[in-house]
């Protein structure tokens, strides 16, 4: 990553840290996270045993589907398999889940423990086919790495 980026991980980190709560955190996470790189759309999903669960996202729509088995979409690749999952087109691959109808391309990156646990998703949506590289997957991965203690807060 850029000096950028690491200046920005820095701004992300203190956003965390001074947030009062949890749904404060993973909102102000969504939207710096959607401006630093130019995003259409954010999301930061919770992930337990059982369920995927949306904290927060940018924009006023929700998504179409908030919560869903632990199992099933996009997001449930990345909980089975610890890792990015980047489509290039959404309509081509069986699990996508619409979040919204003209998303065509999608970049799920898992946050993990240290004990190889998924605890949350950074989900990002683009409408244009072919959206995300290497590049947004360093940079959403390092911003995976920092927003771990958000999922580790009770309130």
């Amino acid at each position: 990553m850029t000096s950028g980026h690491d200046e920005f991980c820095a701004r992300l980190a203190y956003a965390l840290a001074r947030a009062t709560s949890r749904s404060q955190a993973a909102g102000e996470i969504a939207q710096m996270i959607r401006g630093e790189q130019g995003y259409r759309w954010v999301g930061v999903y919770e992930v337990t045993a059982t369920e995927i669960r949306a904290m927060a996202w940018t924009g006023t729509v929700a998504p179409a589907v908030p919560h869903f088995p632990v199992t099933e979409g996009l997001c449930g690749a990345a909980v089975a398999s610890r890792g990015i999952v980047n489509v290039a087109d959404v309509r081509r691959d069986p699990r996508w889940l619409t979040t919204f109808g003209s998303t065509r391309a999608e970049i799920i990156v898992p946050v993990v423990t240290t004990t190889g646990h998924v605890v949350g998703l950074i989900d990002v949506e683009s409408g244009q086919v072919n959206a995300f590289g290497e590049g947004d997957e360093r940079f959403l991965g390092r911003c995976a790495q920092i927003i771990l203690p958000l999922f580790k807060r009770l309130s």
